[in-house]
């Protein structure tokens, strides 16, 4: 196998030599080629990304973990985040965009909150097509289906429309729930000795290397990319969630990650270096749904609907007790070491064995930026043609565009009134839901400004932001914290990255100035051209 088949260019594939003291094996290759990916690695955005504000008074946990969390009073925190599903949503609108709802909602379990809140973005192509009408049908009934088959209200969102999304919409997936403060999680707290456990449903081929295909551009022959897809199942996520919430209530968790892109590889990986420990991994004690998968498949495979939880040796037996309860498939499959090395063993022959920095502390890429030389274009007003010979009609017209009527065959299919906690949603200028057990109230908007982000970028994504804090103040809220999901083209582009270093610019002044901070982000890479 060689490395540019996972993914790497010619001066990573030497660098991983060099850190190595070798050539890596296959497996070794196919692990490293995914954690170095774009969607992983998010190493072309790192440096700008680290200019954000991250601290501010409310908040408790910032960038690096699943989710961002801030102080809501009265021993209650709020995790939220929101990422992006994109690819596979263009692919397979239904279950792409289900288990985009899914994916998102084990990031706010993996911080110990029971998820309360979901939110999309939408961004679809000329309305008058009917691949645009597909493609819009099967993510809003995928997204819908799924939450409200979880119990999880969805409140709100951004719904846009522009040709620039034909063939490859934007699905972007937000959602939040309430943690008290002594029952917070984390995935940087295992210790050696410590038992990794897989909760959850078993491992198949569905979602294989589904962070490599987020990181690259759609094929043109998307059906070649459909076994790639994830499959989802709402009801097994339920009890999922149940069950990690009475584990964490009876504090039978050291550490917990969600598995998203990367599976396996990316959640162990990533308990074992945040916490400064090694992991070997037994391969052949991961439940499968399909009995001859390789260990690559396994490691890299997105089946959805579990956990890995790290627990201690003596409370291993009410863990597996409470999973049985619920009817969950529950495996030890590793142990924390004091190594700091990944290890991968099957039927104790050592298949692959690195040390953890190289998988998760990935190189960064900083690219040329030009600014694009149509920009004056982009941002030329000729005056003349803001003239009207009949205003009332043009305004009719602008109203009845897609992106200005209103979205209630949207709303409609989904539920937001379940959890009983909802006091403003779909439909209003910004969504509100009860803090329980309080008085207080949670404020929350979303939104998105693709054209002027396209016309302007840093002062597009500067008035972006502004305009998710008025929805805000309008309510008389304060500001918590914010979380980001970036769509953009290519970095490799110079023109392209600089479309999305000065939006990062644009957004991370914008906060400094009014006093937002950023408390989670994600960067969906390689979209096409509009940001």
């Amino acid at each position: 196998m060689g490395f540019r088949e996972v993914g790497l260019s010619e001066s990573e594939y030497k660098r991983i030599i060099e850190l190595l003291g070798r050539e890596p094996n296959d497996l070794e290759l196919e692990l490293i080629g995914v954690m170095w990916s774009e969607h992983c690695s998010y190493k072309s955005t790192r440096p700008l990304l680290r200019t954000f504000p991250s601290k501010g008074k409310y908040v408790l946990q910032g960038q690096g973990e699943n989710a961002g969390v801030v102080d809501m009073g009265e021993g209650w925190g709020f995790a939220f985040k929101v990422e992006s599903h994109n690819h596979p949503s263009a692919v397979a609108p239904f279950q792409g965009a289900a288990t985009g709802v899914g994916g998102i909602i084990r990031d706010i379990i993996a911080m110990g909150a029971r998820p309360s809140v979901s939110m999309d973005g939408l961004f679809f192509g000329d309305a008058s097509q009917q691949k645009t009408r597909n493609l819009a049908k099967g993510i809003v009934e995928g997204i819908g289906s799924y939450g409200n088959a979880v119990g999880v209200p969805i409140v709100g969102g951004k719904t846009f429309y522009s040709p620039c999304y034909n063939d490859n919409p934007l699905v972007n997936a937000f959602s939040a729930g309430f943690v008290r403060l002594d029952k917070m999680a984390s995935s940087q707290t295992a210790k050696p000795g410590d038992y990794a456990v897989l909760l959850g449903s078993k491992t198949g081929r569905d979602g294989i290397a589904g962070a490599s295909f987020a990181s690259r551009e759609l094929d043109e022959d998307s059906k070649a990319s459909k076994p790639q897809i994830q499959i989802g199942d709402p009801f097994e996520e339920k009890l999922l969630i149940e069950c990690c919430m009475d584990l964490l209530d009876k504090k039978l968790i050291a550490s917990m990650q969600d598995m998203g892109a990367a599976g396996i590889l990316s959640s162990s990986s990533k308990i074992a270096h945040k916490s400064g420990c090694g992991i070997d991994i037994q391969v052949e004690k991961i439940p499968l749904r399909e009995a001859d998968m390789l260990p690559w498949e396994i490691f890299l495979s997105e089946s959805q609907e579990r956990m890995l939880l790290i627990v201690e040796e003596e409370k291993l037996e009410p863990v597996f007790a409470m999973a049985k309860h619920y009817g969950l498939d529950c495996a030890i499959v590793g142990e924390m070491t004091d190594s700091k090395r990944y290890r991968v063993y099957k039927n104790g022959v050592l298949e692959a064995e690195l040390p953890t920095s190289i998988l998760g502390d990935t190189p960064e890429i900083l690219w040329p930026a030009a600014e694009p030389k149509d920009l004056p274009a982009r941002q030329a007003v000729e005056l003349s043609k803001l003239a009207s010979a009949d205003p009332a009609k043009d305004l009719l017209e602008m109203l009845s565009c897609p992106n200005g009527h209103r979205k209630d065959a949207i709303w409609e299919q989904y539920d937001s009134m379940v959890q009983l906690h909802t006091i403003a949603g779909p439909g209003e200028p910004a969504a509100i839901v009860e803090v329980p057990e309080t008085h207080r109230a949670c404020v929350l908007t979303m939104e998105a400004e693709p054209y002027k982000c396209w016309t302007d970028p840093y002062t597009g994504a500067s008035e972006a932001m502004a305009l998710s804090l008025r929805g805000l103040w309008l309510t008389g809220a304060d500001a918590l914290g914010m979380t980001n999901c970036l769509n953009f083209a290519s970095p490799e582009v110079p023109e392209k990255f600089y479309e999305l270093k000065e939006c990062l610019r644009g957004l991370a002044d914008t906060c400094r100035a009014l006093d937002c901070p950023v408390v989670s982000r994600q960067r969906q890479p390689l979209q096409r051209d509009c940001d």
